[in-house]
Order: C-alpha cells, then sequence, then structure tokens
C-alpha cells in the first residue's frame, strides 16, 4: 500500500517549541502537516513526552508534482526548507501522549487522512485554488 503523506523537510534545528526534529509531511489534500515530540510535565519534577500533530496554514503542497505551494503571493522561489520559519501560521489538530516514536507518528497522519479524505468532499476544488497561485515570478 502507497504512503499518503510524503516527507517535505526534516527540520533538527527549528522555530517551534521543541529539543526533538520537526517533520513535515504533504498530503493528497493539498495541505502540509507537521508533527514533532515535545516534553510535557506529569507531575512535581515527572516529564514525558507527547506528539503534536498541526497544519500549516502558510503553505500548500502540490502532490503530484511534489512541489510546496505558498498560500499568498510570493515573488521568490519557494523552497522546501521555508516551512520552518520564525513566525509560522500552524493550527494544532491534536495532541497525543500514547504515541511513542515518529513511524508511529507518520503512520497516525496516513490514517488521519484516510478516515478525514471520506468525510471531506472538497479536496479537490483545494487543489485547484493552490495551483493557481503562481510561483517564482
Amino acid at each position: 500500500m502507497k504512503l499518503l503523506s510524503k516527507l517535505i523537510h526534516k527540520s533538527y534545528m527549528t522555530f517551534l517549541p521543541t529539543h526533538y526534529p520537526v517533520h513535515f509531511y504533504g498530503l493528497p489534500d493539498g495541505k502540509v502537516y507537521l508533527c514533532f515530540a515535545r516534553f510535557y510535565e506529569m507531575g512535581f519534577g515527572k516529564t514525558d513526552m507527547e506528539f503534536v500533530f498541526a497544519r500549516h496554514n502558510d503553505f500548500g503542497y502540490n502532490y503530484e508534482n511534489e512541489v510546496l505551494v505558498p498560500c499568498t503571493e510570493f515573488r521568490a522561489p519557494v523552497y522546501n526548507e521555508m516551512v520552518d520559519n520564525p513566525d509560522p501560521d500552524i493550527t494544532i489538530l491534536e495532541v497525543r501522549r500514547d504515541i511513542e516514536t515518529y513511524p508511529k507518528a507518520v503512520e497516525y497522519i496516513s490514517d488521519l487522512y484516510k478516515s478525514n479524505l471520506l468525510a471531506t468532499s472538497t479536496l479537490h476544488k483545494v487543489g485547484r485554488e493552490r495551483e493557481d497561485v503562481q510561483l517564482g515570478v
């Protein structure tokens, strides 16, 4: 079975609040998703790790051509590294404390997409709107 998510960029040094790498993925719905691990406090002096799943609102993704697409007009070339920027516009979709590894997090992102695909009928329309944005004019 084909993996539904494509790794766009893996950032080891990031602007997000974590000491772990941040993984950015493009999905067939034309959006960029990210996941990262971070610590949380369980109680006094005790910490554990949780995974954060979010949607990037500054960029879309052309899944067929494997191209990052800015959501606003952008006059310079667009590189995958640009998804990790100092002031990202992201929407946290879910925080999970029962996922322990990045490979399981990737599986979870694909499962989220598969379950959401059945409930959403406007995915193709969103993809076409994002393709209308010009790159590097």
